[in-house]
């Protein structure tokens, strides 16, 4: 072994692109000391996925794609069987063997209710479902993400869009079975939006598994996934998620404040109904599992147009009418007929402060260089907090039914619009207010430089006079000055008025091969075992630690 191939083992090194024909996309491993074994070792960080798995072990991608969306699949039903089955004990009922593929059916349908799934009933259609449900069926997805990366060929983190479609395909599939499997003369489940829902929620939870897996299974940090973001796109994603966490709050806030002072009247309506103890655990769990739309449905408060829960019914900051509704305890949470409560209108100003909040975050991750171009990324800012308000809505709101329930919850164009207003306009008063600020404190570090020479003779110890001087001195004649360049002279005013300028951080061009070491990531080992190997004679960082893997 020459002393080339001796220093590239301590070190991780970017993969040659292989072609099409030799299996390119198969990972390297390390070979263990003693013999050729594709398992290699474990590192001292515990057991890894290409280590726990030889070649010839790893599962084909879309075969152990679609049996981790049938077992997904499988046990949400499975879980919600249990539940049905369990309302079915509570409520009055004939012979199980008559019921059984009725029992089958609801909880097929509720099944597709965890997906957001609306189905249509005689006289109209069921749109607002719970939110909460869709917990279920997202963590078995995740689960099933993380499961397939541990047992198939993703040597690149580029390949998680791989996996996510080798879940999502197969359940989309079962989705739109289920469907079908779900009707009845009565209910009539959507099987567009069956395969719609299906697909993005596999897709989203199952890529966010198997992302979570290869990060871990290749010792990168979580926070380094920003990394691959531009600035400006991670500065408007972190500007969004404050903004719309801050709204969110604000709903949260209001639904607690509202269900505690109603909170008997929420108990009497439950001993009304007389559930029993069975009848009323199930009764508690559903409205958890309202709890999020409640949440949304307090956003819209605070943002301003508020919500219906019938056909010519408001509550909103501006008054209050609302009429018969249905015997629900979380209903009591509603105010009553005419002006609304008057601390509930302090929530109005909740928008503008998250949206300060938004444009601040905005600007500190990206400042911007022409000062003109700061309340605009402000502004876009609110935008993009109000498209996301605006799918909240859309997905907590729509019909219970017919007639006089068929519009309930927030209109999404009316939350979004004015959302958009409100918090686009003081995101960008703040994002320009700190960006402003942040150059004006910066300038002064900026003409540091300038201004030292300058200051050379002033800042200098008693009895010691400037080298240039002392030179003059020693030699009997005064230092030549080139013309223009004395202390105060304008030349040197404006020097130093233009060293205050921020100099605008232009994007670098990345060739091929960065673009290979950013967006495909191939590890031959991790981070604590090529540290090990590091020759003896290498040079240590600065500071003494251990430097991280590069994304690859």
């Amino acid at each position: 072994m020459d002393g080339s191939a001796a220093g590239s083992m301590g070190r991780v090194s970017a993969p040659a692109r292989p072609s099409r024909n030799s299996g390119g996309d198969r990972p390297r491993r390390r070979s263990s000391g003693t013999g050729g074994g594709a398992g290699g070792g474990r590192g001292p960080g515990g057991p890894r996925r290409g280590d726990s798995l030889s070649g010839d072990e790893l599962r084909p991608l879309y075969t152990a794609g679609g049996l981790a969306a049938a077992s997904s699949a499988g046990l949400g039903i499975a879980v919600l069987m249990t539940l049905t089955v369990a309302g079915w004990v509570a409520a009055p009922h004939g012979a199980f063997g008559e019921d059984i593929g009725e029992v089958l059916r609801t909880a097929v349908q509720a099944w597709l209710v965890g997906h957001l799934v609306g189905f249509g009933i005689p006289g109209g259609d069921v749109a607002m479902l719970p939110l909460g449900l869709i917990v279920l069926p997202g963590l078995l997805l995740y689960r099933a993400g993380r499961r397939l990366a541990r047992t198939c060929d993703l040597p690149r983190l580029r390949h998680v869009f791989r996996a996510a479609l080798a879940i999502a395909g197969p359940y989309a599939a079962i989705a739109g079975t289920l469907a079908l499997i779900g009707q009845t003369e009565a209910v009539r489940p959507s099987m567009l939006q069956a395969l719609i829902a299906g697909f993005c929620l596999a897709f989203g939870a199952g890529g966010a598994g198997a992302l979570m897996q290869m990060l871990r299974d290749k010792d990168i940090a979580k926070r380094r996934l920003l990394d691959l973001m531009p600035d400006r796109p991670r500065s408007l994603l972190v500007g969004t998620l404050t903004s719309t966490g801050t709204l969110l709050a604000t709903g949260a806030l209001l639904f607690l404040v509202a269900l505690t002072a109603d909170l008997g009247e929420a108990v009497a309506t439950t001993r009304d109904l007389g559930p029993g103890l069975v009848g009323g655990a199930l009764l508690l769990l559903i409205q958890l599992l309202y709890v999020p739309n409640a949440v949304v449905f307090g956003l819209a408060y605070a943002v301003g147009p508020g919500f219906s829960v019938g056909a010519g019914t408001i509550v909103a900051p501006t008054g209050v009418s609302v009429g018969a509704v249905p015997a629900f305890p979380m209903l009591a949470a509603l105010p009553d007929n005419g002006p609304a409560p008057v601390l509930s209108l302090a929530a109005l100003g909740v928008p503008f402060l998250a949206g300060g909040l938004g444009g601040a975050l905005t600007q500190r991750s990206a400042p911007a260089v022409v000062s003109e171009a700061a309340p605009l990324w402000g502004f876009v800012c609110g935008v993009t907090t109000g498209l996301a308000c605006a799918a909240l809505s859309a997905s907590a709101g729509g019909s219970m039914g017919a007639e006089r329930l068929a519009v309930v919850g927030p209109s999404p164009w009316q939350v979004g619009l004015i959302t958009a207003l409100e918090v686009g306009l003081a995101a960008a008063i703040t994002a320009w207010v700190a960006n402003w600020r942040y150059y004006r404190r910066s300038a002064p570090e900026a003409g540091a430089p300038a201004e030292t020479a300058d200051g050379a003779a002033d800042r200098a110890p008693l009895g010691k006079a400037p080298r240039r001087e002392r030179a003059a001195g020693a030699s009997g004649a005064a230092a030549p000055r080139r013309g223009g360049d004395e202390p105060g002279s304008p030349r040197r005013r404006v020097r130093a008025s233009l060293a205050r300028v921020p100099r605008p951080r232009l994007p670098r061009r990345r060739t091929s091969d960065e673009d290979e070491d950013f967006f495909g990531i191939t590890y031959e080992a991790g981070g604590a075992e090529a540290a090990a190997e590091q020759p003896a004679d290498a040079a240590p960082d600065g500071d003494g630690g251990t430097e991280e893997p590069p994304l690859r």
